[in-house]
């Protein structure tokens, strides 16, 4: 979702779309990291400091999380890749 939005930011700015499709990958990259460690800090805390189910809940929120982190950053970033590489003259995007 955040990724989208930079890049709408960018577009509105009336840069082109692959221009605005990497400075919003990278602008959003930081933010996504971000939110990300901190949430995988407390889920660590959360399995040091709990026990049973707590455990289960925090080690599931950690992969959840590494998978998430993996997939909004790589696999989304190929896809625009993909695309605009079998439409290289696209003028506009539907996000």
């Amino acid at each position: 979702m955040l990724i989208f939005e930079r890049i709408r930011e960018e577009l509105r700015l009336g840069i082109s779309v692959p221009e605005s499709i990497s400075l919003g990958f990278d602008r959003a990259f930081i933010t996504i990291i971000d939110t990300h460690i901190t949430t995988i800090i407390s889920s660590v805390i959360l399995y040091m400091y709990g026990s049973g189910p707590i455990r289960g809940f925090a080690v599931t929120l950690i992969l959840g999380l590494l998978i998430n982190l993996f997939t909004a950053v790589f696999v989304s970033r190929t896809i625009f890749k993909w695309e605009l590489a079998y439409n290289p003259n696209k003028e506009k995007l539907s996000i």
